[in-house]
């Protein structure tokens, strides 16, 4: 949340799906009885922008670990909101477990954020809880023994809804989605060239693509089942972190055998 300064721990399942822009205004009508906008977002539609420093190790095991769909995976990732130095950074670590996703997510304030928070030994007192403060410690760790370094930033615009119900459920439509590949730790891609990650290189700016991704706890709810039928939605996989390093590949500046990123080209338009 981007508002929040608690640690969120969240085991849930997550499906997404690529759409065109043209049907978003029929999805949202039909959500619309549903869902409210997410408190976080501003406008209309509700909306606010994400930044995310993408970490990987030096052999990107990270992105295969995803491009081979291994059943248990984490990744590390930083992210910040909004224009970048409004919001604190947040430390994720995002793992699938068996296809349930699990997230230990913690504050830092954005002045605080540093290469050497993550290799000083020393830890500032900067933490609301014992609890985000080992759940620093344990995203430090896997860093450190992983060996994992700044590798891509992707940014995009989040439009975003929760449901009405009791339970945890949640709707979002990613649009505008570019990645930076000169990452630093704390530069969060200000200065530098963004590409855009559109599925096809043809396609005009206006007309990216859209990620929607619906996030639930447990059972998902008769009337998304409906949804998706009625608009004859394909789930599949959309990693922001691997799309950017297969773009990368394509023009030789990441080390990812360029035969394979062309097969990837081909499949993803």
């Amino acid at each position: 949340m981007a508002g929040s300064g608690r640690v969120e721990i969240v085991n849930r399942y997550e499906s997404k799906y690529l759409i065109p822009p043209v049907l978003m205004p029929e999805v949202r009508k039909y959500i619309a009885p549903f869902t409210v906008p997410d408190r976080f977002c501003k406008g209309d539609p509700p909306e606010y922008a994400i930044t995310t420093l993408q970490l990987d190790t030096p052999s990107l095991a990270f992105h295969y670990a995803k491009e081979l769909e291994q059943d248990d995976r984490f990744k590390l990732r930083v992210r910040t909101y909004g224009a970048i130095g409004s919001a604190p950074v947040f430390t994720e670590i995002k793992g699938k477990f068996q296809g349930i996703v699990v997230k230990a997510r913690t504050m830092i304030p954005f002045g605080a954020w540093s290469q050497g928070l993550i290799y000083s030994t020393d830890l500032p007192d900067i933490f609301r809880s014992r609890q985000q403060e080992n759940d620093f410690l344990k995203f430090r760790r896997l860093a450190w023994e992983t060996n994992a370094q700044p590798t891509i930033i992707v940014r995009y615009v989040r439009e975003s809804y929760v449901g009405l119900g009791r339970d945890y459920l949640r709707v979002t439509f990613d649009k505008k989605l570019e990645y930076c590949p000169h990452a630093t730790w704390t530069g969060f891609g200000a200065g530098e060239s963004w590409y855009s990650m559109d599925s096809s290189e043809a396609q005009a700016e206006d007309d990216s693509c859209v990620v929607l991704e619906i996030k639930t706890l447990e059972d998902v709810p008769i009337w998304v089942i409906d949804m998706v039928e009625r608009f004859s939605l394909q789930r599949g996989g959309h990693c922001k972190h691997s799309t950017g390093i297969w773009k990368e590949a394509l023009f030789n500046r990441m080390a990812v055998p360029r035969d394979i990123a062309m097969d990837f080209l081909v499949w993803s338009v």
